[in-house]
């Protein structure tokens, strides 16, 4: 049986670096696209949105009214290359020094979150450079937990030490039973979709014991 997380191990789930606390869920429904992939792995990762979208009891579309597409995959081998993408210097601010700084850090992956004025999440950009560590993990793990790291605003530092992933079974990787349980209360239509103050994760404690 999974352990129960308690509200100080939810706090800390979005709690940033700086010590703040921040958080977010989508406020429309998310409308995917993925660059940098073949057709196969389109299908996996479009799984995968759907697949967390139910679990949240969220929705999808096909397009977003006013973005289009309101989530950005891009899967590329050398981060300089998003500097070759058309337009996506005016959708994301200050892009050249952003591809020097995680060139400079060796990052193999980044999130951009853009936001509508209620605090919810508007669009998001994910960024998979696909070195030799993300290059050899099953489509369906990297798909999950890229999704899962999308459907929420979570602190910087939610999955340093541990990933919102586990093993079962034969091993085969599903998202953490305790992680799901934090989507599922931070869906609930009785909280806001942005929350800074700390007892915010005693409200989501409460849901996911009320849901037990």
């Amino acid at each position: 049986m999974a352990q129960n997380l308690t509200s100080e191990d939810i706090e800390n789930l979005f709690t940033r670096s700086d010590g703040s606390y921040l958080c977010a869920r989508w406020g429309r429904p998310l409308s995917p696209i993925v660059f940098g992939v073949e057709e196969a792995t389109l299908e996996v990762i479009k799984g995968a949105f759907e697949a967390v979208c139910a679990l949240a009891g969220h929705k999808m579309a096909e397009t977003d009214p006013e973005l289009g597409a309101n989530v950005m995959v891009f899967f590329f081998r050398n981060w300089a290359e998003l500097l070759e993408v058309p337009d996506l210097g005016r959708m994301i601010e200050g892009l050249d020094p952003l591809v020097a700084r995680l060139q400079a850090a060796k990052a193999n992956q980044y999130r951009v979150f853009r936001f509508d004025p209620d605090g919810g999440i508007k669009a998001c950009f994910v960024f998979l450079r696909m070195d030799a560590d993300l290059s050899k993990l099953p489509a369906e793990t990297l798909a999950l937990g890229q999704v899962v790291q999308t459907i929420l605003l979570w602190s910087d530092t939610a999955f340093a030490d541990r990933s919102a992933l586990a093993q079962f079974g034969g091993g085969q990787v599903i998202l953490r039973p305790d992680i799901a349980d934090v989507i599922r209360a931070a869906y609930d239509p009785v909280l806001p979709v942005a929350a800074t103050e700390p007892s915010h994760a005693l409200r989501l404690a409460a849901r996911i014991a009320a849901g037990r």
